[in-house]
């Protein structure tokens, strides 16, 4: 875990709502000049907190209407079998997140698709990939709230 201060913590929240944001613009909302401020970007991407940036699209504008949560169950806990699970997982363009769960369930993963026949389709190409103990879907009725910004902890900030 690396330290901030509370300037590295404007910043990522600033670059978290809007990746396009001008160094100009950035740097008066920080109160630095644009060139320590962009240092401190490049010293945020060197240290792996910053990522990448991209643009967030609405999935319902281009036509990816369903959004299904895929709980996955396996009787298969070897690592050779999840180095392959999550490489054909990781290969499919539906899934948009693929966590590896504690408790009751193995994986869980976000499917976006076009409409069911898209989903049935994709549910169809993981069942003859993998022998799998259970597959449930969960389809989402209503997108409440969805967001790529996560908070910055107390705890990292010097």
């Amino acid at each position: 875990m690396i330290k901030l201060d509370r300037i590295d913590q404007k910043i990522l929240t600033l670059i978290q709502e809007r990746a396009d944001i001008s160094l100009a613009e950035l740097s008066e909302n920080v109160a630095l000049s644009q060139t320590p401020c962009w240092k401190r970007i490049q010293k945020l991407e060197a240290a792996g907190v910053i990522v990448g940036r991209v643009a967030i699209l609405a999935p319902e504008k281009i036509g990816l209407g369903i959004t299904v949560f895929v709980s996955i169950e396996t009787a298969d806990h070897s690592s050779a079998w999840l180095k392959r699970f999550a490489q054909a997982i990781s290969n499919m363009p539906e899934v948009m997140e693929f966590y590896r769960m504690a408790g009751d369930i193995d994986y869980m993963l976000r499917v976006v698709v076009e409409d069911m026949a898209a989903y049935d389709a994709f549910y169809k190409r993981l069942i003859d990939q993998f022998a799998l103990k259970n597959v449930s879907s969960r389809f989402a009725m209503e997108r409440i709230k969805s967001t790529t910004a996560y908070r910055i902890p107390a705890s990292v900030i010097t």
